[in-house]
């Protein structure tokens, strides 16, 4: 008899290919058969109408403090997410020196809005070097299975202090060397890489680009030279696309120092790549660049987002209106409160008479409505903007973002979309082979952003509901494909002797209801979340870790990487 066995389910095995009969044996952490007919079990699942896949790996995540309060990892753990992967970005707590957890600290929260009192309440902070936090992590229950990158900003600022947030600062042969030995002592800890920051977008608390950002060739081919000592491990990039100039050469030029880097590791280098209004062919060029580059040697693959990144405004934290006169009203008060006051007459006729802002309803033409009843469409047509609600109902935007307050008990969400706003160009780069999907940055932009949720918009959207894919392709994706990215192979498919991390969904069942804010992190601090409907059961190494949404109360999580 076995320990569980999933029976009646469609299995999708995490190789591309699609979906088939079968029942699935687990022992232990391991599969152990899958077949017409595995045997019986102490415990048996039955997945009638139902896909049995592999768990999902999140590559791009930034749950590194997240674990220290919130061992399941919440929004991503209720998505089907099973191993996610930390530290991207160049962003990472670790190598720190004593008295030096602050600016680790404010730099997250500066660069993934993450806040830094929780940071420093919710983390031990009982490390030195990035081995000593990955022992920290694994010493830690866990739901979900973790790998964590070693970030260049942590290791810059150990060995060069402030210096290394200066434009011009260049190491010494005796900073570079102690650089190395960091990286170096990372790997053997068992990091699954090392990551940096080139993008203007991140920025210090006091305003210069965090450590890494200016650093020139010969330090970023030097330490990405560590990882072909070690002959495995991943380089990550936040690459600078953005930024003065000409867009081709900088994408040309941002292409050519990862290729040099991933020819000097001879390792894969990933990196984040979405499309954007303002310069709408910049992506294409970059695949064309990464394609020359892969030609001559390099291991280049560029990660996207299978959705828009934006803000998005809740009453429940904060509204598209709240400098305009008269919002100071809602300050401090609950959601229910909020509510309440806004569907008082007076008040709301002192907002309406305030009005929309100098731009007037075309201010309010790229925020698009999200409502319960629909839940969260990310799809961007013009026919849910607020502009378009508005000019239906013949009011100003801000009386229809009132109406839609008062109909959905001050549920409705408006989401700012500025990244990836054009679908068609996503649904290219999703069936791109050059792409990978990924750019979810889960645990980051608590107050802003919440793309944890990807793998159910994925499977809902492009999936089930726009057949972009077929379903073994699109289960490849979040599973088997980012497990051969990251070298994990027992774990994104399902085969005998595979690690038992498994899913049981409902494809048609998948839905997402709107995000909400809550204040559940350290210090009081405040960030979105988002649930699911459609999950049956999610396993981590054979254990029901989470049931119809819920957890079971199993923390069987575990490092992807065991110290060399």
């Amino acid at each position: 008899m076995h320990d569980l066995v999933i029976r009646g389910g469609l299995v999708v095995d995490g190789t591309g290919a699609e979906p088939r009969p079968a029942e699935v044996a687990i022992d232990g952490d391991t599969i152990v058969a899958i077949g017409d007919d595995v045997g019986t079990g102490a415990r048996t699942l039955e997945a009638e109408g139902r896909l049995v896949t592999p768990g999902f790996i999140d590559v791009h995540t930034h749950l590194d403090a997240q674990f220290g309060w919130d061992p399941l990892g919440t929004s991503t753990c209720w998505h089907g997410v099973t191993s996610v992967v930390l530290g991207n970005c160049g962003m990472t707590f670790a190598p720190v020196r004593p008295g030096d957890a602050g600016f680790l600290a404010s730099a997250m929260e500066s660069v993934e809005d993450i806040p830094a009192r929780s940071i420093l309440e919710g983390l031990p902070w009982t490390w030195t070097t990035h081995g000593d936090y990955l022992r920290w992590l694994d010493a830690t229950p866990t739901g979900l299975n973790h790998g964590g990158f070693v970030g260049h900003g942590a290791v810059r600022y150990y060995a060069m202090g402030d210096r290394s947030l200066d434009a011009d600062a260049v190491p010494t042969d005796e900073e570079l060397a102690l650089m190395v030995d960091l990286v170096d002592e990372a790997m053997r800890a068992g990091a699954v890489g090392f990551s940096t920051s080139r993008t203007g977008r991140h920025v210090a608390a006091d305003g210069r680009n965090v450590p890494g950002t200016w650093a020139v060739e010969r330090e970023l081919v030097t330490l990405a030279s560590v990882l072909r000592t070690h002959g495995r491990g991943v380089l990550g990039c936040a690459p600078r696309f953005d930024g003065e100039g000409p867009g081709t050469d900088r994408a040309e030029s941002e292409v050519a120092i990862m290729a040099a880097m991933s020819r000097a590791a001879g390792r894969p280098f990933t990196f984040n790549l979405t499309n954007v209004l303002s310069a709408p062919n910049q992506w294409r060029e970059v695949l064309d660049f990464v394609a020359q580059a892969n030609a001559d040697g390099a291991d280049l693959r560029p990660q996207t987002t299978s959705r828009s990144i934006g803000v998005i405004f809740s009453l429940g934290h904060h509204t598209p209106f709240g400098h305009r006169p008269g919002w100071e009203v809602l300050d401090g008060l609950s959601l229910d409160e909020r509510v309440a006051v806004l569907r008082d007459p007076e008040v709301r006729s002192r907002l309406i008479a305030a009005g929309d802002g100098p731009r007037g309803l075309e201010s309010c033409r790229e925020f698009y409505v999200l409502t319960p009843e629909r839940g969260a469409r990310y799809d961007c047509r013009p026919t849910d903007s607020l502009a378009a609600h508005a000019e239906r109902a013949g009011t100003s935007a801000v009386e229809a973002y009132l109406d839609l307050v008062d109909a959905t008990d001050g549920a409705v969400i408006l989401n700012w979309p500025i990244l990836n706003q054009d679908f068609p160009a996503i649904a290219e780069m999703l069936t791109d082979p050059r792409m990978m999907l990924g750019l979810a940055d889960s645990g980051a932009h608590v107050g802003q952003i919440l793309d944890a949720s990807q793998p159910t918009f994925f499977l809902s959207y492009w999936v089930r509901e726009r057949g972009l894919m077929s379903v073994g392709e699109g289960v490849h994706q979040l599973t088997g494909r980012a497990a051969a990215l990251f070298g994990l192979a027992d774990r994104g498919v399902l085969r005998p002797g595979a690690r038992a991390d498994v899913n049981v969904l409902d494809l048609d069942g998948l839905f997402l209801p709107l995000p909400t804010f809550t204040h559940d992190f350290p210090a009081g601090a405040g960030r979105f979340v988002q649930r699911a409907e459609g999950y049956a059961w999610t396993l981590v190494n054979g254990e029901v870790f989470m049931e119809d949404g819920e957890h079971t109360g199993a923390m069987p999580g575990r490092s992807l990487t065991a110290p060399c």
